[in-house]
């Protein structure tokens, strides 16, 4: 199983480029800082490069900004490639599948008040609760009706 859920704060912008068909690939950092503080006192942070492609990639590539903390689950990539100089360099990064806002730095008052985050992320892929798309869960939220009645019967009782 290759598996990896991320809470950080994006270091830069994301940079959006296209391969050479057209497809949209986004890539930017995230730090997460690390829960101990090392033998001087001071709190480290791991800064973890992220890519998206296709849809993923323009929406992370028009929603998020530095300093916005986002959620990213994905899967763990190694890969490798020959630099200018000849060398073989070898490179980890997790491949988004699903991105979330969480929060952010808002404007310089530090108020949130006017942030649009658009459009819900996610890969598009996997079906949505009930053949809906939630704006912001692809895979739909069970608790988006909350406080509303819920339309059930006797028969989709499971006692």
């Amino acid at each position: 199983m290759n598996k990896v859920i991320l809470i950080g704060n994006l270091t830069k912008d994301p940079e959006l480029r296209y391969t050479p068909n057209g497809v949209a690939v986004a890539t930017f950092t995230v730090a997460i800082n690390r829960p101990r503080t090392n033998q001087a006192g001071e709190r480290e942070a791991d800064f973890i490069n992220i890519v998206a492609w296709q849809k993923l990639a323009d929406l992370c590539a028009s929603y998020l900004r530095k300093g916005r903390q986002a959620a990213i689950e994905g899967r763990l990539q190694t890969r490798s490639y020959d630099n200018k100089e000849g060398k073989r360099v070898y490179v980890t990064e997790v491949v988004a599948e699903n991105v979330q806002f969480l929060g952010g730095r808002g404007n310089e008052n530090g108020d949130n008040s006017g942030y649009d985050p658009g459009p819900g992320f996610g890969g598009g892929n996997k079906p949505s609760g009930g053949g809906q798309r939630n704006d912001f869960d692809p895979f739909g939220d069970p608790f988006a009706s909350a406080g509303k009645p819920i339309n059930i019967s006797d028969d989709d009782l499971p006692f």
